[in-house]
């Protein structure tokens, strides 16, 4: 099974800060309207595309979960020679953004670079200290008058790099979780006969406390949950086996817990079975810190939900430079489509 990098590109690419999603929301919404019942927009933002099931007398409900927003920044101050300063949206490892081009979303978007103290000039404590996000300013290149025709505190930042694949891969910025918003897509453009009402819900604000799906699983009540987002794959040199949590090529992950939520073990038996039976490979996933979509899609409805996820393994994570293994997003896709067309072939009271 291939998959459209085309789409994945596109997806991955377009710009959606956590709390601005509007571009990616926009896309989401042309790629998902011919293929489904219905499409709604609540009100902080998520994308809800309801698919009809064929044998549903008790109304029950699937919601999967797919976060929209991707890590980013917001400009918080412009300074007498039109540098800007900014706070993180979402979870940045500081030394990530040494040498990085960013895109400034004002009046209209702006390149700028990430700047920091030279090396030449700092002295020896300073070269030996491990760098903060407040060490970094944005660079638009620009003096103060500039840039404040097109910038204005509040304006979201996000990251500039493109999608290319490498090898069995692809690699991009926002893999997480644009890769699983490329699932959710792919997955309804395939499902043939889903038994129960799928309610596929592109969620907003996810990197800051997955706002997003704490509201929609809140109006949707599902009866099952499946979210589905990246996990680490930290199967790269000077990794112990016990460290690896995924690695790439081994398959999509099948989630047993973040440090989020406890998967029910139901979900994780069926997902499991339901991919054997289905020849699809895959791996087990524990990850002992970070949590995902999983945790409000299980919680927020009114009677809680049968939740679980899958997970996309992925290198390098929030980083520009995520990589993900196309045979693992494929086994993804394929995973979730026999889940939500055999939910109702499984003993969910044992």
């Amino acid at each position: 099974m291939s998959i459209n990098t085309g789409l994945l590109k596109q997806v991955c690419e377009v710009a959606g800060a956590p709390g601005f999603e509007k571009r990616i929301r926009d896309l989401v919404i042309k790629e998902v309207t011919p293929l489904v019942d219905e499409v709604k927009v609540d009100n902080i933002g998520n994308v809800i595309a309801i698919k009809k099931g064929s044998k549903n007398p008790d109304g029950k409900r699937v919601m999967v979960a797919a976060h929209m927003d991707e890590i980013g920044f917001m400009v918080t101050h412009i300074d007498d020679n039109g540098f800007l300063r900014f706070h993180t949206l979402g979870g940045f490892d500081p030394k990530t953004l040494t040498a990085q081009r960013v895109i400034v979303h004002g009046k209209k978007d702006l390149v700028g670079v990430m700047g920091s103290k030279p090396i030449h000039v700092m002295t020896p404590e300073e070269r030996n200290k491990l760098p903060k996000t407040t060490d970094y300013f944005i660079d638009l290149g620009m003096p103060k008058d500039e840039v404040e025709k097109y910038v204005q505190v509040g304006n979201s930042v996000t990251r500039d790099r493109e999608l290319i694949e490498m090898g069995d891969c692809v690699n991009c910025k926002s893999i997480d979780n644009r890769v699983a918003v490329f699932i959710l897509i792919e997955a309804l453009k395939t499902i043939k006969n889903p038994p129960y009402d799928v309610y596929a819900t592109f969620t907003v604000q996810e990197e800051v406390g997955l706002r997003g799906a704490n509201v929609a699983a809140h109006g949707v009540n599902p009866d099952f949950g499946i979210a589905l987002d990246t996990t680490i794959a930290f199967d790269v040199p000077g990794a112990s086996p016990h460290e690896k949590v995924t690695e790439l090529g081994k398959g999509t992950a099948i989630k047993v817990m973040d440090a989020m939520t406890i998967c029910d073990y139901r979900m994780v038996d069926f997902m499991k079975k339901t991919a054997d039976s289905n020849q699809i490979k895959w791996q087990p996933e524990i990850l002992t810190a970070g949590g995902t979509d999983t945790a409000g899609v299980q919680r927020m409805g009114k009677q809680g939900a049968i939740a679980g996820a899958i997970s996309i393994p992925t290198r390098h994570m929030h980083q520009v430079i995520e990589m993900a293994n196309k045979k693992d997003i494929a086994a993804s896709i394929k995973l979730l489509n026999a889940c939500l067309e055999n939910l109702d072939q499984y003993d969910w009271k044992h």
